[in-house]
C-alpha cells in the first residue's frame, strides 16, 4: 500500500464489520491540510459523524465544548488504540500512529471502532 494523503473535504468513513457483522459507513470530514488539522473540531459543540486528521499522531481538547472520542490509526488504518478526552487535555503521541478519527464522545463503540478493526477511508 502507497503512501495517501488526503485533500481537505468530505468522505466516507467504512468500519469493516466483526466476524459476520455488517460494515458500518459513518459521514466523515477530512482535514489533510495543516491548517484543517490546526482548527479540527475545535469550537464546535457537535460533530456529525467522524473528523480524520492526516498525517496525526497526537491531539488535544484545549478550548473544545465537548467530550470526544479519539481512535490512533497506523498506515494501513487499523485501529491501533481508542480513548474518550475530556476538554482540556493533551493526548500523548502514540508512535505507530499516522492518523486521528475524532468523534462526538461514544459514537465510536456504535460503529464498532475499537483496537484491531480495519477502516478505510472513502474520498468525494
Amino acid at each position: 500500500m502507497g503512501r495517501r494523503r488526503w485533500l481537505d473535504g468530505a468522505g466516507t468513513l467504512v468500519v469493516e464489520g466483526q466476524t459476520g457483522s455488517r460494515s458500518v459507513r459513518v459521514p466523515l470530514e477530512i482535514a489533510g491540510s495543516y491548517r484543517a488539522r490546526t482548527k479540527g473540531l475545535l469550537g464546535r459543540s457537535s460533530v456529525e459523524g467522524a473528523m480524520l486528521l492526516t498525517p496525526a499522531n497526537s491531539v488535544h481538547t484545549f478550548r473544545m465544548r465537548m467530550a470526544i472520542d479519539v481512535a490512533y490509526l497506523d498506515r494501513r488504518l487499523t485501529v491501533i488504540a481508542v480513548r474518550t478526552m475530556r476538554p482540556g487535555r493533551l493526548g500523548l503521541p502514540r508512535m505507530r500512529a499516522r492518523h486521528v478519527l475524532e468523534a462526538q464522545a461514544g459514537a465510536m463503540v456504535g460503529w464498532g471502532v475499537q483496537v484491531g478493526a480495519q477502516v478505510t477511508v472513502e474520498d468525494e
